[in-house]
């Protein structure tokens, strides 16, 4: 199991041909969302009771949780000021939503959330995997791949899984020279 982000981050870039590949295997293989989802969420939980995430904290470091008003109440409240202040002081607009004007997190501090109980529904909820759906969330399940230690194992240890166990051939789909061992 890898956990150091330094290498984690160069094999997300060596092996981003692969996890494309990867990517087309499970939307095509003979395994349903739920199936998928099933072994998704073992694999998960197998895996992040591994790794201590404040040892890391690189999503805190590089992801920008979208806020909702409610999110925005609770850490208002947290921070002991008014939403127009927290507003005014930590958020920023753009086509996904509101999000915080920096990174890495502004309530970071020594790899822990200083305001962790009233964490955004984003964060509590990093790194998606124990949601449904995650053949339809596969784009950002490969940008996660970079940024968190779970999701690269868990992604890496589904390819072992799987992409043995229902071979189909998506190496005509790469670049010369750039086939997938199977």
């Amino acid at each position: 199991m890898e956990t150091d982000i330094a290498i984690i981050k160069e094999a997300s870039k060596e092996k981003a041909e692969e996890n494309w590949a990867f990517r087309a295997y499970l939307r095509e293989c003979n395994m349903s969302p739920e199936e998928i989802d099933a072994v998704v969420h073992r694999l998960s939980k197998e895996i992040s009771s591994k790794i201590d995430c404040k040892a890391c904290a690189n999503c805190c470091k590089m992801v920008t949780p979208v806020l909702d008003e409610d999110d925005i109440v609770k850490l208002s409240a947290g921070l002991g000021i008014s939403t127009a202040e927290f507003y005014e002081e930590y958020l920023v607009e753009d086509e996904d939503g509101l999000k915080f004007k920096m990174k890495p997190c502004p309530f970071l501090k020594d790899n822990s959330c200083w305001l962790y109980a009233y964490r955004p529904k984003d964060c509590r909820s990093y790194p998606h995997l124990h949601k449904e759906g995650f053949v339809f969330r596969l784009m950002e399940v490969i940008a996660n791949c970079s940024v968190c230690p779970i999701v690269f194992n868990v992604y890496e240890t589904l390819k072992e899984e799987r992409w043995h166990k229902d071979p189909i051939d998506f190496d005509e789909g790469l670049s010369e020279g750039g086939g997938i061992e199977k």
